[in-house]
């Protein structure tokens, strides 16, 4: 019919249409060779990104290590270092002679040795509910030449002299998870979402973990408490225990939205993240899956591994979910701007041409990132990534974190002062997660809080069971409070 048409046409109409094909192919073929400059001005990109700079090389230990052999996650998970031995091990090759001591804004700087560094770390971990357990990524991000003032090191290796007597009301299990289990490692604590605890095992060990009842090797904290706390709580994980849950979470409809964790989801072999999945996927009112991982500040090798099926699995379970109508996410875990490199934003470049949203969950911390500048500059950082900004956290009341935590007051101020300098839509809501299964409230909406005492109320209209309703929850600001004086440059 086309044929016939142009053949019916006037010398004049069939040059006009001509041309018109013509210009249209010839548009057409500029549009498909700027798609190949595009792709291949992003390979050249990819290319770049993954020469970066070879940071772990300033260790000695890992002088000799290849950028191939580094970005192996396999490499990684058999060079953690982990158990006392290994760890002062580690810090007597990585440490200079003498380092800054505590930092007292009216005196001068003073020095420690490396000796006794290190012996107060051999006493803080005697103190501590969690194993110390890093990757070789993220000691690569500490400075070694500082590492009393040092954000990362804070976070993951305690010391003694810088750690303070609990709160009387912290609790092992502060917010009550086990309580609001139907069954063995399923969390619902809200109407609509419940939390899956698919492992026990992360890929390294936060002082501050919510789960410390339950993640990780016991340490000697707990050979010291009463017979009731005396093990963890981690009993074996897997499929019989998973399909449990899967009943569960199929037999109760208003569950739309399942958050996959532990432990950590990056710990679960391929096949189990495909397997958790696709499960989840498979039932009708199951809309969203959020896989929670630290493991893009702590190894984000992981994700452009190609040997490794992990990511491709996560990959293929997005691509599923958006078929399907339904969606996937990773929720991550950055506390400090130093946990990003040029890993991490070639991780994410990844994540992001492959359509899979991801966002973080911070938790403020003194002495890491409970300050303005801090914050903003990790909030924008993020932001540049692709890393949506989605919650803060105060510390929960666990043991042996005290020198973490943070006053609300403290934690409200920087808040505020953060609103309105960063676009509202990457600006992360900053939460209390109520101390006794209250869950999350926004900091500013408690219903009271005195200063002088520290004790602030919570109610939780959203929580489950019904009784909650009426219950009032309290959090309570850190003891080391009470002995400094107050802030007044956040």
């Amino acid at each position: 019919m086309e044929s016939k048409a142009f053949g019916e046409l006037k010398p004049s109409g069939r040059l006009r249409m001509f041309n018109e094909e013509t210009r249209l192919r010839e548009e057409k073929k500029a549009l498909e060779e700027r798609r190949i400059k595009l792709l291949l001005d992003q390979h050249r990109a990819d290319c770049k990104a993954q020469t970066g700079d070879p940071f772990w090389q300033e260790i000695s230990k890992w002088e000799k290590v290849t950028q191939g052999d580094f970005l192996s996650h396999k490499w990684q998970v058999a060079n953690a270092v982990y158990e006392l031995q290994n760890i002062v091990k580690f810090l007597d090759s990585v440490l200079p002679p003498k380092v800054p001591g505590p930092r007292i804004s009216t005196q001068p700087t003073t020095w420690i040795s490396k000796r006794d560094f290190i012996d107060d770390v051999e006493k803080g971990m005697l103190q501590t509910t969690m194993a110390v357990k890093l990757t070789p990524y993220i000691l690569s991000r500490i400075n070694w030449k500082d590492p009393v003032a040092d954000p990362i090191r804070v976070q993951f290796l305690p010391l003694r002299s810088a750690m303070s007597l609990d709160h009387p009301m912290v609790e092992l299990d502060s917010l009550h998870e086990r309580n609001d289990m139907p069954v063995p490692g399923l969390v619902h604590r809200y109407p609509d979402r419940v939390l899956f605890l698919a492992t026990h095992i992360c890929p390294l060990f936060c002082r501050f973990c919510t789960r410390a009842y339950a993640i990780g090797p016991r340490t000697e904290w707990f050979m010291r408490q009463a017979e009731a706390e005396a093990m963890k709580d981690n009993s074996a994980t897997g499929s019989k225990r998973w399909a449990a849950m899967y009943d569960y979470i199929e037999k109760t409809p208003a569950v739309n939205d399942v958050v996959v964790s532990g432990g950590d989801a990056y710990m679960l072999a391929s096949k189990q993240i495909k397997s958790i999945g696709e499960s989840l996927l498979s039932i009708p009112h199951v809309k969203r899956i959020r896989f929670a991982t630290k493991g893009l500040s702590v190894g984000p090798m992981r994700f452009l591994d190609p040997d490794d099926d992990w990511t491709n699995n996560l990959l293929g379970l997005n691509n599923l979910a958006r078929e399907v109508g339904k969606e996937v996410y990773v929720h991550t875990h950055f506390n400090h701007p130093n946990e990003i490199s040029w890993i991490t934003q070639q991780a994410m470049r990844r994540l992001h041409r492959k359509g899979l949203r991801v966002r973080n969950q911070a938790v403020m911390l003194k002495d890491v990132n409970n300050s303005v500048p801090v914050m903003s500059d990790l909030i924008r950082k993020l932001s540049d990534i692709h890393i949506d900004p989605y919650y803060v956290y105060i510390p929960d009341m666990t043991p042996a974190i005290e020198d973490l935590r943070v006053p609300l007051h403290e934690f409200i101020a920087i808040e505020k002062a953060i609103i309105g300098s960063i676009g509202g839509f990457k600006m992360p809501k900053f939460v209390v997660d109520a101390p006794g299964g209250g869950g999350k409230r926004p900091a500013m909406s408690y219903e009271s809080y005195d200063r002088t005492t520290g004790i602030s109320t919570w109610t939780a209209p959203g929580a489950m069971p019904e009784g909650k309703k009426d219950k009032v929850f309290t959090y309570y600001d850190p003891l080391w409070l009470q002995r400094t004086p107050p802030q007044t440059n956040l």
